[in-house]
């Protein structure tokens, strides 16, 4: 506690914008305060059944921007047997305002002490909307592991109200859906491996990457097992005379309800059965008290040569409300491992890059299809 205090003492005299920051691991317990979803218990359980390792910690932070207490998730993980990667997705959950690098900075110090030896690399996904200064004195990752940008529907207002804000064509396709006698279902553990051959179906049409199986699976035995609170998980199947047509997995927590992925077939696409299911998605987040259902991630602006400009068109269909984060920045903790780390990741994420704009010319070259889920 002494190694705290001190560098409490530290960050007063420098009267920053952060004036005092200390940390202390906690139980996992703790974590059920976090109004985000990848800050919770139920995330580290499930994040530690597939290869991290989850440290809990407690961060207490007075800065001129206010005061806050608040939980705090890092996930470790083993790179090149010896050294060891942190993440923190979405966190801090605080957002000084001003002094960003700093602060990040101060809590990258605090943590290490913390974290296993041969830790390199404290790299942090930030939650915050983008406005004001970017965060100054760390480097900004070389991608983003969560989505920076993401559509969000206000669920406040009452149903009809929420369909008459979406766009024209979202709505007819809502009510096309219904009338062509699309019916969403909720999915039983049994059906996990029909949703997962369509989205093996989705992966190959869309060019996307997928987990196995046992990962999805995994969402719903972590939510089973972490004890309360648990976000509500539901696997949602939209069909049409017995034909399984798309599934979402989509949770609540606390407030907010997600949209976490979906898989659609390529048959019988005009019957709109992936609005089917968001609107479906939406109506119970409401039913469930939540404030806003959050479409989980876009491409960040509307580029009609995006091999995902569909996904804008579709998500953005539903609300006009686009949040914008800061995304990943990095805090090297080993000079020379990261270095290399950031080398690596960077040839890899150029021969990504070029990949997706391989995709994007083939794309440009097929016949237009229905806006994916």
């Amino acid at each position: 506690m002494r190694g705290l205090r001190r560098r409490d003492r530290a960050g007063r005299e420098g009267q920053g914008a952060v004036i005092e920051l200390a940390v202390r691991p906690v139980p996992r317990d703790a974590l059920a305060e976090s109004p985000e979803l990848l800050q919770s218990g139920f995330w580290a359980a499930f994040k530690e059944a597939h290869g991290w390792t989850a440290h809990p910690f407690e961060v207490h932070v007075e800065a001129r921007a206010g005061e806050a207490r608040f939980p705090l998730l890092v996930l470790t993980r083993r790179i090149a047997r010896i050294l060891r990667l942190a993440y923190v997705p979405f966190g801090p959950t605080f957002d000084p305002g001003e002094g960003r690098g700093e602060y990040l900075s101060r809590l990258a110090a605090l943590l290490r002490p913390h974290l296993p030896r041969r830790t390199f690399l404290l790299r942090f996904d930030l939650p915050w909307e983008r406005t004001g200064p970017p965060p100054a004195g760390i480097r900004k990752a070389a991608d983003d592991i969560q989505p920076s940008a993401t559509v969000v529907v206000d669920l406040r207002p009452p149903l009809e109200e929420i369909l008459a804000a979406m766009k024209p064509k979202t709505r007819y396709n809502v009510r096309l859906a219904a009338k062509k006698g699309v019916r969403v279902e909720d999915g039983a553990p049994a059906d996990m491996e029909a949703w997962y051959q369509l989205y093996r179906e989705t992966s190959r049409r869309d060019g996307i990457a997928i987990h196995a199986l046992s990962y999805y699976r995994g969402l719903f035995e972590a939510a089973a097992e972490c004890g309360k609170p648990s976000p509500m998980v539901t696997l949602l199947l939209a069909k049409a005379d017995g034909d399984l047509l798309a599934g979402n997995i989509v949770l609540c927590w606390k407030q907010t309800g997600i949209y976490l992925t979906g898989a659609s077939a390529s048959a019988k696409r005009n019957l709109m059965p992936t609005y089917a299911l968001q609107w479906e998605a939406i109506q119970r987040a409401k039913r469930s008290g939540c404030l806003v259902y959050d479409l989980y991630g876009i491409p960040p602006r509307p580029d009609p040569s995006h091999p995902m400009s569909g996904l804008y068109q579709f998500k953005t269909g539903f609300s006009d409300r686009i949040l914008e984060r800061w995304g990943s920045w990095d805090v090297p903790l080993m000079r020379l491992p990261f270095a290399a780390y950031a080398a690596a990741e960077r040839l890899r994420m150029g021969w990504y890059r070029g990949l997706k704009k391989r995709l994007a010319r083939r794309a440009s070259r097929a016949e237009p299809v229905p806006a994916p889920s």
